[in-house]
């Protein structure tokens, strides 16, 4: 039985694109939209017809080819309902807890804000692949633009509850500044030791710190980490409320 194929790639300046397909129904998804032409050489690469985007918020530098894409293929274009007059082009609007199909793609929604105040990620349980955009990344999370950090830590722990083999995708490439900031605020962390050394490892060679399986995450991402003893005592808030922790965490992340 085919498979479903996930490719990812560089747009713009430090954005990932990613196109999802499934080559039963011959259905081709972009996880937000970017950038035009990294994405039309993917699909180019790959002999594969654009059909869906999958937009997860309203920023810029995720919905910038929408409209060219949707000129271009005559794509749908599914996003947030929170957002639905921010989402250029959009034809559909979903919300967190609501699942759908894709072709022979499953798709459920989670919603994320925080970082907006309408973001969605989507998880796709057949692949076993988490679509997190901004709202979290390798060993960080996204600013806290359009939200508080009581609603961002709610949104990670949604994420956070998701299974360990979970592949975790993110919407850039910021896992090696996230990675020093990481190791500041947790010392002590073998796994994140391990991981930092990973991630030097792989930009020296200039590849991809993404995907990361989201089981990884959540014993060395701080974020994903705010409700535990040891990381409060390393952060000196031993006892402090995890949404006290996860605030002084991203306080500490913004001036870094």
């Amino acid at each position: 039985m085919p498979t479903i194929e996930i490719r990812q790639f560089t747009c713009r300046s430090d954005n990932f694109g990613v196109l999802v397909h499934d080559p039963e129904s011959n259905v081709t998804v972009s996880i937000d939209a970017p950038e035009e032409a990294p994405i039309l050489a993917a699909l180019d690469a790959e002999g594969w017809r654009l059909t869906h985007i999958l937009t997860t918020h309203h920023h810029d530098d995720h919905v910038a080819a929408n409209l060219a894409l949707k000129s271009r293929f005559s794509v749908e274009i599914i996003g947030p309902a929170g957002e639905r007059q921010r989402i250029p082009g959009l034809d559909r609007a979903v919300s967190g807890g609501e699942a759908f199909a894709i072709g022979g793609i499953d798709v459920e929604v989670i919603d994320t804000p925080g970082h907006t105040a309408g973001e969605v990620s989507y998880y796709l349980p057949g692949a076993k692949a988490l679509f997190a955009a901004d709202a979290l990344f390798s060993l960080g999370c996204g600013r806290l633009f359009e939200g508080d950090a009581a609603t961002m830590w709610a949104s990670l722990q949604r994420l956070r509850a998701l299974p360990d083999d979970t592949m975790l995708y993110c919407g850039h490439e910021y896992t090696a500044t996230n990675a020093r900031f990481a190791v500041d605020v947790d010392p002590g962390n073998l796994l994140l030791q391990e991981r930092v050394k990973e991630v030097e490892h792989l930009r020296v060679e200039r590849r991809a710190t993404l995907p990361v399986a989201l089981g990884r995450e959540k014993r060395t991402n701080p974020f994903l980490r705010a409700d535990d003893p040891d990381l409060a005592a390393a952060m000196d808030m031993a006892g402090a409320d995890p949404v006290a922790v996860f605030a002084a965490l991203r306080e500490k992340r913004n001036g870094y």
